[in-house]
């Protein structure tokens, strides 16, 4: 019997079945926007082959003004249906099903043509809107229906109809966007008016036999959204106007509540969608922060939902499903929620990727094939560059041995997933360990490797990491300070008052860190509730608490501070940075730019301002971290060219910027595939 019953379970919609209870949800990838439509097809097979029940494309705009910026990929030509319909064929081919998102931006369309219900700005897009009249509403209704007649012809098996995160169907439903006194605003059934009318003209356009999910928002977290009972009444309005299927948006993209990152707890919005339940009887998707087989279940055989919608973790593996059927979950790489491969990408313009699996949106270009020479590779160094390189190398029939000084495999995850908020490293550090052996990988721990012990390797990978930066501080030697290192170790005395010397990511977690003692309200649903102010949608509008968030008492003063001049955190991930400076503001962090370090004594941290080193004050500390970023550790590397034995460097080894293990696993797998 299989471990996940009820997530493997089919799911019958009448007119067809879906394998599993599975989706793959809709993901920005950049991909649709190359026009290399074979990558696109290729990314979505590997997928279809990998066993997941049903995807969702990113998406796809149905007219300029609703597109999600200038270029934005979509589907309105009959050149754009031939496109399609090579993605659609392929994964057909693979034995998948696979629905095109309509995504209309509505006020987020990063353009000066957007349009919306009322002339309000989003606070995340420079542009105002233009209101829409009624002929203007007419318009976009009838590009949405046309546009999902032209995917049923690309050969789409449904459509998902784009209804939440704030777009442009949500901005009509509140009175947040939607300011109107026609017969398109004031009251909730006019408000919802557009929604309803959307669903039934797509259901007309496509037919019967034809998937229609519609995205509905069941919590907007920004004031004056969506009730409850305003949700219950939209969903059962959209299941009589033809929905095949619901899924759960959670959340406006200008909401103040984190809701994907890794600091989020796993299936913190399933009790969302589990309210709606029985409420109607078509089915019901959750989504959120679902990234294991395990939480699937759960959820499922917890009647939370009738499927689950897993986005991100198909980037991290496409065979997710399979190997949760074939009772090998724990071969599953793991999302650990991280965005900086992803979201990061996509809110820069950039190709969406994967941090543990460089390969997604890459599946044509990096492809690891079996060697055309079997050789014996050592990698030195078993942090994230060097475990990606020998199992990538492993993978193509390599013989591969991993030295490492320390005493477990890791690196600098062992010391991240000790950070308060990063839990899903463990995992991470866990699915590394499962592939080295199960690849046969040679491992010798607590081993120092010299240059003279290489010589009989065919290949030679320097992955030896990182040292901490001597910032040079007079005073740094007293015996309140330590390194970064110390504390995650477990080795520092920690006082009531800390000064962190850096403000960069490991400044931050530190700070984070030390300021709840360690413990983390990741792993407590209704403690993390609190601290950022979510509620019970049945008893406040939006799901925002009255009282706003209520942070627990920071157990200790903090005070961090960096050399540079600028805003603290600058440098942090495009869509997290934000939830950590909130998080850290929320608790009293006091975070001062533009300093000298004049010394370390007994009283705490002498600093000053400025080239002329004005305005002097001491920020009291009985402890003190440095955190004061890393240089790369070459000496290795540096001995065995000096011996004139060819090496690759990769990793902290290579660049030492920020512990970016995105970068290392990169370049690890890059590097793997060429030996």
């Amino acid at each position: 019997m299989s471990s996940y019953p009820n997530m493997l379970r089919p799911l019958d919609l009448g007119f067809t079945t879906l394998k599993n209870r599975v989706l793959m949800g809709s993901m920005h990838t950049g991909l649709e926007e190359t026009k290399d439509w074979n990558r696109v097809a290729e990314f979505y097979a590997d997928r279809a082959r990998g066993g997941v029940g049903l995807m969702v494309t990113g998406g796809i705009g149905p007219n300029l003004e609703g597109s999600v910026l200038p270029g934005a990929a979509m589907l309105s030509t009959d050149e754009d249906v031939a496109n399609h319909k090579i993605v659609t064929d392929r994964v057909h081919e693979a034995d998948g099903k696979i629905a095109m998102q309509i995504l209309h931006a509505g006020r987020y369309a990063y353009g000066p043509k957007c349009v919306a219900p009322s002339a309000i700005k989003s606070p995340i897009s420079p542009f105002p809107p233009i209101e829409l009249d009624a002929a203007g509403i007419e318009k976009q209704i009838a590009d949405i229906a046309a546009c999902a007649g032209r995917a049923k012809e690309a050969g789409y098996d449904g459509v998902e109809v784009m209804g939440s995160e704030g777009y442009f169907l949500n901005q009509f439903l509140v009175t947040h966007t939607n300011k109107r006194t026609d017969e398109w605003g004031g009251s909730y059934e006019n408000r919802m008016r557009l929604p309803i009318e959307v669903v039934k003209r797509v259901r007309e356009t496509v037919g019967t036999d034809f998937i229609v999910i519609y995205r509905l928002s069941m919590i907007d977290l920004v004031p004056n959204g969506s009730t409850f009972d305003e949700v219950v009444q939209l969903a059962q309005e959209i299941e009589k106007a033809g929905a095949t299927i619901i899924n759960t948006g959670i959340g406006w993209h200008e909401a103040r509540v984190p809701t994907i990152a890794t600091s989020v707890p796993r299936a913190a919005f399933a009790w969302v969608t589990k309210k709606l339940m029985g409420k109607v009887s078509i089915p019901l998707i959750t989504s959120n922060r679902i990234n294991t087989p395990d939480v699937a279940e759960e959820v499922l055989s917890t009647g939370c939902a009738d499927m689950v919608s897993m986005a991100r973790p198909m980037l991290a593996d496409a065979d997710f499903v399979n190997k949760a059927a074939a009772g090998k979950a724990d071969h599953i790489a793991p999302c650990i929620g991280c965005n900086q491969a992803c979201l990061d990408h996509t809110f820069s313009g950039k190709i969406s990727s994967c941090l543990v699996n460089p390969r997604a949106c890459y599946e044509t270009e990096l492809v690891l094939e079996p060697a055309e020479k079997v050789k014996t590779i050592a990698v030195v160094g078993a942090g994230p560059a060097g475990l990606s390189a020998a199992i990538a190398a492993a993978e193509r029939g390599h013989t591969v041995t991993i030295f490492d000084r320390a005493a477990e495999i890791g690196g600098q995850l062992n010391l991240a997933k000790q950070v308060a908020g990063k839990e899903e490293f463990w995992g991470f550090v866990d699915w590394y360990r499962t592939m080295v052996a199960h690849h046969g990988i040679n491992v010798k721990l607590n081993t120092e490797v010299s240059a003279n012990d290489l010589d009989d390797f065919d290949e030679v990978i320097i992955a030896t990491g990182v040292v901490p930066r001597d910032p040079q501080i007079d005073g740094q030697n007293h015996k309140s300070v330590y390194s970064y290192i110390d504390v995650l170790q477990g080795r520092a005395t920690i006082g009531d008052h800390v000064a962190v010397i850096g403000a960069g990511g490991i400044g931050f977690d530190i700070s984070e860190h030390l300021v709840d003692d360690g413990e983390s309200t990741t792993l407590n649903l209704p403690e993390w509730m609190s601290e950022w102010g979510v509620a019970d949608t049945s008893e406040h509008r939006s799901g925002l608490a009255p009282e706003g968030p209520q942070p627990h008492p920071a157990t200790r003063a903090i005070t961090m501070m960096q050399r540079k001049p600028s805003k603290p955190g600058k440098g942090l991930g495009k869509t997290t940075g934000w939830i950590h400076r909130a998080s850290l503001t929320m608790k009293g962090v006091n975070m001062i730019a533009g300093v000298n370090y004049e010394r370390i004594d007994d009283e705490g941290v002498h600093i000053t301002f400025g080239e002329a080193r004005e305005n002097p004050q001491v920020i009291p500390a009985d402890t003190v971290v440095l955190c004061a970023g890393q240089l790369s550790d070459r000496s290795l590397a540096d001995a065995l060219e000096a011996k004139g034995k060819t090496c690759h460097v990769i990793g902290g080894a290579d660049v030492a910027a920020e512990l970016d293990a995105k970068r290392a696993i990169n370049q690890g797998t890059r590097l793997a595939a060429t030996l």
